[in-house]
């Protein structure tokens, strides 16, 4: 088992930077590629970003790219997104996730989740 608790959410302008953390305990953290992903109401919940075991690969949905950047440090338990120039259209929950199998970039593909953080971007 991993559990996972989001934290860093918030009320922004547009344009404001905030990051979110993700610390975990459980089974050892290193060992899992972990995701990022959001819903907003009445959508689907996305793939945002992903960082590799080690940290040195990072994925990105196309929207986020150049605004977004996901880091991790295994010591601490922690991965992080940190999110800057934020659009009202970044506003969903935000969870993080625990890759199990497959693709990054697919809810499915991961088998341990937070419950979310919400962020919301005022315009």
């Amino acid at each position: 088992q991993v559990q996972l608790v989001e934290s860093g959410g918030g009320l922004v302008q547009a344009g404001d930077s905030l990051r979110l953390s993700c610390a975990a305990s459980g089974r050892t953290f290193s060992n899992y590629a972990m995701g990022w992903f959001r819903q907003a109401p009445g959508k689907e919940r996305e793939f945002v970003a992903a960082i590799a075991t080690g940290g040195s690969k990072t994925y990105y949905r196309e929207s986020v790219k150049g605004r977004f950047t996901a880091s991790r440090d295994n010591a601490k338990n922690t991965i992080y997104l940190q999110m800057n120039s934020l659009k009202p259209e970044d506003t969903a929950v935000y969870y993080c996730a625990a890759h199990y199998s497959g693709s990054y970039y697919v809810p499915v593909s991961y088998n341990y989740w937070g419950r979310g953080t919400q962020v919301t971007v005022s315009s």
